[in-house]
């Protein structure tokens, strides 16, 4: 079932919404991470995986045989993107196609950042954005929904919508 951009855009807010942890430390991050590689392995994909707190630090990273630096380029300006808007970066893809617009509208180098699915924020209850958790190696859309399938494994949340086609 294809969405339009209005539903993709309704059900990313409400992946957000439904997706908040309620502390998130380094022991967190390497469960989380774990769960990652896990289901990377099993669908045997080639991916890099991150997991960075807002300043910067990197708390869990992997890449699979087959990854490389262009990977870990895109996991930078993805984590930007999240970082910037505090949203995922699939949301601000949607944004930006709705409004017809791009980065330079918003003042931003597109080469620093990256308009497409991947990175998900970590969003604390009743504090807010503290990092992001991002993959790269699949289409843009298909690196979204695996973060969406293993951060729902990892909070223990069954029913979460998803995006798997646009």
């Amino acid at each position: 079932m294809n969405l339009t951009m209005d539903e993709a855009i309704k059900v990313l807010e409400m992946q957000e919404e439904i997706l908040q942890f309620s502390h998130f430390t380094n022991d967190d991050a390497w469960e989380l991470g774990n769960i990652i590689v896990a289901a990377g392995k099993k669908l045997d994909v080639s991916i890099a995986i991150s997991i960075r707190l807002n300043n910067g630090y990197t708390v869990f990273q992997h890449g699979f045989d087959g990854t490389n630096l262009l990977n870990e380029k895109w996991i930078d300006r993805k984590f930007k993107t999240v970082m910037m808007a505090e949203k995922s970066s699939l949301y601000t893809y949607m944004l930006l196609n709705q409004n017809e617009e791009s980065f330079e509208d918003w003042g931003l180098n597109p080469r620093e950042y990256a308009a497409c699915g991947g990175g998900f924020p970590i969003r604390i209850e009743e504090v807010g954005v503290i990092g992001a958790v991002i993959i790269s190696g699949l289409d843009h859309v298909s690196d979204h929904d695996l973060l969406i399938k293993c951060i729902s494994k990892y909070l223990h949340v069954d029913e979460v919508p998803r995006i798997k086609a646009m």
